[in-house]
Formats: C-alpha cells, structure tokens, sequence
C-alpha cells in the first residue's frame, strides 16, 4: 500500500502544529505505525510511538498519552499485560489493535479495559473517528456537567467523573461509566445495542459486541448477583433496561425482561469504511 505521507521513523513525537492529543501508538508492524501516526497526525496529535511492551511503558511513564492505540500481538509482553500495566497507572483510554478474528481474543482486551478494538485489516480514517469520540468524552466539557444522578443504591456524578453503590466507589472504565451514567439517566426504558452505541460511544458503526461486553463487565460491578441481573436487564429481540427497582422475575424467558443472555453479535463488524490496512 503506498503511503500517503514520508515514513515516520522513531525519535521524538510527531507534532502538528497545533497539537490537540497525545497519543501512543504501539505495534511492532512499522508499516502499520507509520501509517497509523500519518492520519493522526494530520488530524492534529501529538504521537509518540513504541514497537513493544517495555518500550510502551517507557513512554507512558515519561509522556503520559492521552490515548493509547495498542496491539495485541506485541513480542514479548503482549498487549493484554501491556493494557493491564497501564490501567494500574492510572486510568487511561486504550484502543486495541488485534490481527485475529477470533471473539474470544477481543472479548479479552475489552475484559483487561480496553475501551474499544480494532480488528486488522482496518480503515485508519475509522481509527481516527474512535480516537477523537474517546478523547472527547474523557475531557471536560465546554458546558456545565449533568447533574448527579442516584436510583437503586448507585450513585454517578459526572463532573468528578465518580460512581459509588450503596456509598462505596465503583472502578469503572470510561465507557462503564458513561454507560452507567446513560441507564441511570433512562430508567425504565429499552435500548438496542445499536442505540447505545450511538448514543454512550457516538458511533454510528461498529461491532456491537463491544456494547455487550460492557454491559456484562458494568453488571459485574454493579448488580448482587451478576448471574442473575435486576437493574441491568435483557430486553429480548431488543436490548437492555434498566430497572430502578427490579421488577423481582427471573430472566429465564419468562418474565417481561426475557432470557437472561446477551444478544449475540449481528456480524457487523464496521470495518468498511474507507482504505483499510
């Protein structure tokens, strides 16, 4: 593929004129990092680069990114335990780079924290769309924050960015938390999938999937018993509801909140828009 710019080589980080974020962007494919920190680049970032684990590290210690764009296969340390050591650090966005198809391997980098992947071949102009959508929900807004908002023992407050249940802080990712913040906002209604990821991530494509995994890692930290969800409910054919009280039906079918389980992947995987690399 001809690049559409000179090749990036490694040293300080590119720089636009007018630098609007600091991303790390970390894979071993030099092709693939040149081209990545070409678009965003010229969509006004700032760009440090690493070709592995350590080296990632290294430059999130002494530059912390505003965003990381992370490979999974990454020699040596890959970029599960990459992503991992990172949120220990503090919380940082991450989106994942992965060269598999398999769900399961996706599945586990949302699971570390990743707030979103990509799978290889991609459009690096899409990249840039989910970059710039992470950054403007993790910067505060030009507009006063919503109000506080509390139903069932939860508790959110969007300008300290904070979630407590029952008094104690929740440790939610960026999209748990504004994921929350959407069902406490929306008692009592169902939401596709497709909805939510418009309305909580600003995307209008995507693998929906991704909206799954994060309704079952917020459960996880939210519900008494994961297992048997009563504040974030499954909606068959529909979606999810959020219950401020829990209607008290098991989700087995029978019950208006239908099968406990999620909503499977509809195969729309959202990689086609534009180049891909």
């Amino acid at each position: 593929m001809q690049q559409p710019y000179p090749a990036h080589r490694p040293g300080p980080a590119a720089r636009p004129p007018e630098a609007t974020g600091r991303i790390l962007v970390v894979d071993d494919d030099p092709t693939v990092a040149e081209i990545v920190t070409g678009y965003l680049v010229r969509a006004g970032h700032l760009v440090d680069r690493a070709a592995d684990g350590p080296a990632a590290l290294a430059r999130a210690a002494a530059h912390r990114p505003d965003l990381v764009v992370l490979d999974l296969m990454l020699p040596g340390m890959d970029g599960l335990e990459v992503c991992a050591r990172l949120r220990e650090r503090g919380p940082v966005p991450v989106i994942m780079l992965t060269a598999r198809g398999d769900e399961d391997d996706r599945v586990l980098g949302l699971e570390v924290g990743a707030d979103d992947y990509v799978t290889k071949p991609f459009s690096p102009r899409e990249l840039v769309l989910r970059v710039e959508s992470v950054l403007r929900r993790t910067r505060p807004a030009a507009v006063p924050a919503p109000a506080p908002l509390a139903s069932a023992g939860l508790a959110v407050d969007p300008a300290a960015r904070r979630a407590t249940k029952n008094g104690t802080e929740l440790a939610l990712t960026l999209r748990e938390f504004d994921l929350l913040a959407f069902f406490l906002r929306h008692p009592g209604r169902a939401f596709g999938r497709e909805e939510l990821m418009r309305e909580v991530w600003g995307w209008d494509f995507g693998d929906l999937s991704t909206v799954t995994v994060h309704v079952r890692r917020l459960r996880g930290k939210v519900e008494d018993d994961p297992a048997n969800p009563r504040l974030i409910r499954t909606v068959w054919g529909v979606g999810y509801r959020f219950e401020p009280v829990g209607s008290g039906e098991p989700e087995d079918g029978s019950g208006s909140g239908g099968p406990a389980r999620d909503a499977g992947a509809d195969g729309f995987d959202g990689s086609a828009v534009g180049e891909e690399i």
